[in-house]
């Protein structure tokens, strides 16, 4: 090569997912979304299902057609569940959030304790602070409300009562997602949509609002997706869920994640005990007692057992659409 002749410098710059397809990411560069497609060196050597998430940070080449994903940037947490029962891998759902919310309501859907304990357990795993929402509160009778707050009182998260027809914690629960990365999370039907609707009215999570933001056709409610607030920060959408499986965690970690049996595990008979079948267990005795709420202990011994199976059956991963 002649010595004259000078070589351009490719110029890497740092996107954050917004949202990801089959073969391309959306790519958030100062408020401008590309779409981009991921160098096959990503996939090289991948131990988890997907190289990238909606939430991650990565270094793109927008100077080539079409743009190009170079580099996914060190995680500092992630929300992950086992792939499928035909993918033993891990399914990274989000990456670098700083909260979890978990949209949950009494009536329909009706209230699942173990999806959200799973959730609340994923959580704790990554170090992800977690918040549950009680929504359609105004559809909930006074005592299953009481009876929802004895059992999450002891298990490390906070809550919040909404509604999102009648603007009920709506306020609330806005102050707390300004200027944050925020993950909302849950069955479908929950209210996911309708409360993000209500924070920042207008927008109407629909095919013509979101895709104005893209600026890349239309999409549909069963991808994560990255919406910008305009008071500051994110809410990340996803689609409604039927089962989450926690990733290959051993049973010993796995007692670490619910401070209920943190709380009393330290007076068992056996330091391993894992509170499902060993004589003196302290836990077990906390549950006959109610110091421990039996759904929340029915959570944890039927994630115990799953951790013990192995890979799932059939038919037990399958996402539904949002409400």
């Amino acid at each position: 090569m002649a010595p004259w002749i000078r070589v351009p410098m490719v110029e890497f710059v740092t996107g954050r997912v917004v949202r990801t397809d089959a073969k391309v990411c959306h790519i958030d560069v100062a408020g401008a979304v590309h779409v981009c497609a991921p160098r096959g060196k990503l996939f090289e050597g991948l131990i988890q299902k997907n190289p990238m998430a909606v939430g991650d940070l990565v270094r793109v080449d927008l100077g080539c057609a079409p743009s190009s994903i170079e580099e996914v940037l060190p995680r500092r947490n992630w929300l992950g569940r086992t792939a499928s029962s035909h993918d033993p891998r891990e399914q990274v759902l989000v990456a670098n959030v700083d909260r979890m919310y978990v949209i949950a309501s009494l009536g329909k859907p009706g209230f699942s304790s173990n999806r959200t304990d799973r959730i609340l357990a994923a959580c704790a795993w990554q170090g992800i602070p977690a918040t549950i929402v009680l929504n359609k509160i105004d559809l909930a009778r006074e005592d299953e409300v009481e009876l929802f707050r004895e059992t999450y009182a002891n298990s490390g998260a906070e809550w919040i009562e909404t509604c999102a027809t009648d603007g009920r914690g709506v306020e609330q629960l806005s102050v707390r997602l300004r200027g944050a990365v925020n993950v909302f999370y849950g069955a479908s039907g929950a209210g996911k949509s309708s409360l993000i609707n209500a924070i920042q009215p207008g927008l109407k999570l629909k095919v013509g609002k979101i895709s104005k933001y893209w600026d890349a056709g239309k999409h549909t409610t069963a991808h994560s997706q990255l919406i910008p607030l305009e008071m500051g920060g994110y809410v990340i959408d996803t689609p409604g869920i039927r089962v989450f499986r926690l990733h290959k965690l051993s049973p010993g970690e796995l007692r670490g994640l619910m401070p209920e049996i943190v709380r009393f595990q330290r007076e068992c008979r056996f330091p391993d005990c894992t509170h499902d079948h060993e004589p003196d267990c302290a836990v077990f005795d906390a549950v006959e007692s109610g110091d421990v709420p039996p759904t929340r202990y029915g959570s944890y011994v039927e994630m115990l057992d799953e951790l013990r199976e192995g890979p799932a059956t059939d038919g037990e991963f399958e996402d539904g659409s949002d409400d």
